[in-house]
């Protein structure tokens, strides 16, 4: 298709015009700028020359001098008898106004439209005009969309009425791919158990889902805007049936289930630890037998308990092995970032990519794994304008990993749970940032610090990993065995300093931030302790 462009009238702004050509170019197109402040008969002259398939005109000053100057068009177009001609405008919101109105524009835009609705635009497709679309499987959507990152968002209100409506509002606005339904805890642990919920607790912590039928109203609510993807928390107990009820009502996008926990580990169940990984698997086997993608949402958990980073790699690596095992075709890795807190941007990098290193050498062609990034919610605070800087922030650092999914965490989250205009708001900042940051940004993951930390942790994370298979050396598949994986909980071998005092954890380690990396280290001392070495004391209870 051939383009030209320019501002017309007395208009001189031309950098939103030539970005819109540059994509123009960029999607295969043929693109001439004009020039700035060109006349209605300057335009004429130059369309008749050049009988381009589309004219974008831009202009960004008064809107009633921008009316005049459309009639003036209008009747020029008359005047030459090229009626035919397709025009687009580009401007201000004011002006943008005027120009729907006028009704000479084919298509009108303001500036704040997604960069995918214009390139939908230029490919001719309909975007924003139905579920056909926008691909409803989350390969197809990763897809379409890479390698800027589709966005999930997390989102739950303490009514399911309002939740219904701000699925409605934030589907419309059509900044984000995947609606994370967070049920209350009463949901997530006794939803299929009603007797069993805890009087006064509805509403805590999510929506109070308590049918099947709220599911499929929030879903209802969704099919519209760019009809984002829908998933859900898996349940903390019943995970077969949760995930029965997620795959009907809401057509899951992917599951997310742990390892270890949602167990006696964490609290969030009563399930002893062996029968929670038991469980756990089957939920993944369940998921991954029906082509549904799978997260194991593990490493993370132990990094928020302020588990050491050689101890948060080898998770990763054995949440992905598990998965993988299970029978999972396609897995999300999910990769939170400034966790725990005061892990500096290089060593976060650093134990991002030794995860990758691991988890990527898993793949084949039954097992591909997507990077989802995320910032954690520990590091923001609750004044809400540094916050705003400190989700951009994380999320510049996390797109050096190239992504294909960006959880974003809402900048009011350290404050107050997310509404619907703070959730179409941060996914806005994400936008804005990943526009400017995507294409030809420095590659921070070539950084020195960053490279020979991530061959540290490789190499740390091993040593845990066969010291774990040494443990359950009379298995078949240790790092997938209950037996073994709890026994290592128990021995101390995978531990955390906040599971002190746990009935189901040793709890004996110490860690410590050291030059922005999370360290196992001496509880008296403070001195860093090896992974060798940490294995050397525990060696006792590895061989009992």
């Amino acid at each position: 298709m051939k383009i030209i462009g320019a501002s017309i009238g007395t208009c001189i702004h031309v950098a939103g015009l030539l970005n819109f050509l540059d994509l123009c170019k960029a999607e295969g197109h043929t693109a001439k700028f004009l020039g700035s402040a060109i006349s209605p008969e300057g335009l004429m002259r130059f369309i008749k020359e050049e009988s381009p398939d589309l004219v974008a005109i831009s202009y960004r000053l008064d809107p009633e001098v921008a009316g005049r100057l459309f009639e003036q068009i209008k009747a020029k177009i008359r005047e030459n008898d090229i009626s035919g001609t397709r025009i687009v405008f580009g401007g201000t919101p004011a002006v943008a106004e005027t120009a729907r109105k006028s009704g000479l524009f084919e298509r009108v835009f303001e500036g704040a439209e997604p960069l995918d609705e214009i390139k939908a635009y230029l490919k001719g497709e309909t975007s924003y005009k139905g579920e056909e679309a926008f691909p409803q499987d989350l390969v197809s959507r990763i897809n379409k969309s890479y390698p800027f990152p589709i966005l999930r968002h997390h989102f739950g209100l303490p009514s399911v009425k309002d939740t219904v409506e701000g699925a409605s509002l934030i589907a419309q606005s059509g900044v984000l791919d995947v609606l994370s339904l967070g049920p209350d805890q009463n949901a997530q642990e006794s939803f299929f158990r009603p007797d069993e919920m805890k009087p006064g607790q509805d509403g805590a912590g999510g929506v109070p889902l308590r049918k099947p039928e709220d599911l499929r109203a929030i879903y209802d609510a969704a099919r519209r805007g760019n009809y984002p993807l829908l998933r859900c928390y898996s349940g903390t107990r019943d995970l077969i049936k949760w995930a029965e009820m997620l795959k009907e009502t809401i057509n899951i996008a992917w599951g997310a289930v742990p390892l270890c926990w949602y167990s006696e580990l964490d609290g969030r169940s009563d399930r002893p630890i062996r029968d929670a990984i038991k469980e756990n698997q089957e939920a993944i086997r369940w998921y991954a037998g029906r082509g549904i993608p799978v997260e194991v949402n593990e490493s993370h958990q132990w990094s928020l308990r302020n588990a050491h980073d050689s101890l948060a790699v080898a998770m990763a690596f054995l949440a992905a092995y598990n998965a993988k095992k299970l029978g999972a075709r396609y897995y999300v890795s999910q990769y939170m970032f400034n966790t725990p807190p005061g892990t500096s941007p290089a060593m976060d990098l650093g134990k991002m990519l030794a995860k990758i290193e691991l988890i990527e050498g898993l793949h084949d062609d039954n097992f591909t794994s997507f990077r989802q990034v995320r910032a954690g919610l520990a590091s923001f605070l609750p004044d809400m304008d540094i916050a705003k800087g400190q989700l951009a922030a994380s999320g510049l650092l996390s797109l050096a990993l190239k992504p294909h999914i960006l959880h974003v965490v809402g900048y009011c989250e350290a404050h107050h749970i997310v509404s619907p205009g703070e959730l179409i708001e941060s996914c806005k900042i994400i936008r804005g940032m990943a526009h400017n940051s995507l294409d030809d940004f420095p590659d921070m993951t070539n950084d020195s610090r960053v490279q020979r930390r991530k061959k540290e942790l490789v190499k740390e994370a091993g040593i845990l990993l066969s010291a774990l298979k040494e443990l359950g050396k009379g298995s078949g598949n240790p790092w997938s065995d209950p037996e073994v994986i709890a026994r290592a909980i128990e021995t101390g071998l995978l531990d955390a300093p906040h599971l002190k005092k746990n009935p189901c954890a040793k709890g004996g380690i110490a860690t410590m931030i050291i030059d922005g990396k999370c360290c196992a280290v001496n509880g008296k001392t403070g001195k860093i302790i090896s992974e060798k070495a940490r294995m050397d004391s525990l060696r006792g209870k590895i061989n009992e």
